[in-house]
């Protein structure tokens, strides 16, 4: 894996994020052991280029709501919900 030790760190959490489930930049923020770099584990997250096998778009903002995605939001909101339905077989 490429890019930054802090950014290996983000990514090596997302890759934890279980299949059709969601995270918050919060929560990968705790585990890290440090909640108080949400911004930056944000930047990290957006700055994955290996997102078919490290699964950003299963990160969403704390409020629930969808949030940044580099191929969009619709298709951030379709990658979600087809794992979900895929677990629902």
């Amino acid at each position: 894996m490429l890019g930054t030790p802090f950014q290996q760190s983000v990514w090596k959490s997302l890759i934890k994020v279980p299949y059709g489930t969601t995270s918050t930049y919060l929560q990968l923020s705790k585990d890290i052991n440090n909640e108080k770099v949400v911004r930056a584990v944000a930047n990290a997250n957006g700055a994955n280029a290996m997102s078919i096998i490290v699964p950003c778009h299963r990160i969403i903002g704390t409020n629930g709501e969808l949030t940044g995605y580099a191929g969009g939001l619709s298709v951030k909101k379709r990658l979600i919900k087809l794992e979900q339905n895929l677990l629902a077989i």
